[in-house]
């Protein structure tokens, strides 16, 4: 750990006429929300020793590392909340993700940052229902449901021979190291999993929509290190949400700062260095100017980054990127044909619909008492189909998992499409690029490490890390 770097202990090291009224925003108790004008129109002049663009997990990771050596910071989000893409909405009493995400507590830097017990992490099945034949089929970890796993043997989601190689899977992730995984040889996970002999049966019918739901990859073109890193945290830890949405976890992250640290609201236009030196210049969309002493870390989704360092030596988004359709429906109590809290994924080849559970069977927290809330994903964004028409088509697939008047009794809550779920990571790959852009400039987020919660807080903390190196290496 860099040794501490002596600073003034405040956040920002000026002083303004106006004094900004600070509200919490509703539905996320833990966050700083601005709620005057005037604190867009404060001095036109501000320092502070690092600004952080961006409030999603890798940006609070980097004020998090920060805020341990005491370093000045100012993190600036556009949006009205922390979390980046790891956001949830309250709808009629319902907590609703923004699209399909599940925490893994087996994620090594989560292990160190977060605090497992304050989120009140409930538990999915180890194991999901494979919807195909027209009935649904268990597969099921054998060291947590042996008696499942035994069953499971001989039905047709793959064979016994498959059912073996998963485990032996698992052995070999379960002996490497995580930087050796990151750093091991590549080939896309498809051609991995041939490799290893695993039957067309089972790659078709459960590890392209289970791994497709993870990737938003059906082709599973995606790099066999972020598949082993996962699989590692997969056999280590547990599936998981928190109770009150997996908004709570960058919340939880925000509740550490002080109140003065986080700007909402507050899109940033432009970052200009001084020559051969590490104080950059922030420019915001409503004119306003910032300066930082120390540097700028850049913790924004990969399109953002690369239009705010145009002119930089960065390289363009990989195409495709992965994108993703969640729709919630609502359901009472007594019409939820499954009362497991297990990922049941489309293993017919059939349709639309890649995965999809009941989030009330996993967290009740996430409805009114006596209500149900239907969580369904599609891999891809549908950009040419209406709402309206993609919600018929999906609930028609339903009807004929469930039945028409199961199905037909659930009401729409809400669709979200989310463009830019996470970054193309197929071969050739670096997940352990390096954050410094140049002196004074740092980046972080999923592209740059592995497109996971994990890499997200991983790389933030680097970056940070990776600052107070130079720092260092400037004051001697």
């Amino acid at each position: 750990m860099p040794p501490c770097l002596c600073l003034p202990s405040p956040t920002l090291l000026f002083s303004t006429r106006h004094r900004c009224r600070l509200l919490k925003p509703p539905h996320a108790s833990s966050q700083i929300s601005l709620d005057s004008p005037l604190c867009n129109q404060i001095s036109k002049s501000k320092t502070t020793g690092v600004i952080v663009i961006g409030g999603g997990l890798a940006g609070l990771a980097a004020a998090n590392r920060l805020q341990a050596d005491n370093i000045p910071f100012l993190l600036l989000e556009a949006s009205d909340a922390v979390g980046g893409r790891v956001r949830s909405d309250i709808v009629d009493g319902y907590i609703l993700d923004r699209g399909f995400q599940i925490f893994i507590t087996g994620y090594p830097e989560a292990r160190k940052i977060l605090d497992y017990d304050s989120l009140d992490l409930r538990k999915f099945y180890s194991g999901a229902q494979v919807y195909y034949g027209g009935r649904f089929h268990t597969v099921a970890d054998p060291l947590r449901h042996f008696a499942d796993s035994l069953q499971s043997l001989t039905n047709p989601i793959g064979t016994v021979v498959d059912k073996l190689l998963i485990g032996l899977t698992r052995l070999n992730v379960l002996t490497q190291g995580d930087d050796e995984i990151l750093n091991a040889e590549e080939v896309p996970t498809i051609d991995l999993l041939k490799k290893i002999g695993f039957s067309d049966a089972i790659l078709e019918r459960f590890f392209r929509p289970f791994f497709g739901g993870i990737f938003f990859d059906r082709e599973l073109e995606t790099t066999s290190r972020l598949f082993n890193f996962i699989f590692k945290c997969l056999a280590l830890g547990d599936n998981t949400l928190p109770a009150k949405g997996i908004a709570a976890i960058p919340e939880q992250l925000a509740a550490k700062f002080s109140a003065n640290s986080i700007l909402f609201n507050t899109r940033v236009v432009s970052i200009d260095s001084e020559s051969n030196s590490s104080s950059m210049t922030v420019k915001l969309q409503n004119g306003e100017i910032l300066q930082s002493e120390f540097g700028v870390i850049l913790a924004v989704e990969e399109p953002e980054a690369v239009k705010l360092l145009a002119g930089e030596k960065t390289v363009e988004v990989r195409q495709p990127v992965r994108s993703t359709v969640c729709l919630y429906f609502s359901a009472d109590q007594d019409k939820v044909p499954i009362q497991d809290p297990v990922l049941l994924l489309n293993g017919s080849g059939k349709g639309i619909i890649n995965n999809m559970f009941f989030a009330t069977n996993v967290a009740p927290s996430y409805a009114p008492a006596g209500k149900a809330l239907v969580s369904v994903t599609l891999v891809g964004l549908y950009g040419d189909v209406a709402d309206e028409d993609l919600v018929d088509r999906v609930m028609k697939e339903l009807s004929g998992w469930f039945g028409e008047s199961v199905v037909g009794s659930w009401s729409y809550l809400r669709l979200y499409r989310i463009g830019f779920a996470q970054p193309n990571q197929c071969p050739p790959t670096n997940l352990k690029k390096n954050p410094k852009i140049k002196p004074g400039l740092y980046i972080c987020g999923d592209y740059v490490t592995s497109a996971t919660f994990d890499g997200a807080l991983v790389s933030g903390k680097k970056a940070a890390e990776t600052l107070l190196q130079d720092r260092v290496m400037v004051n001697v």
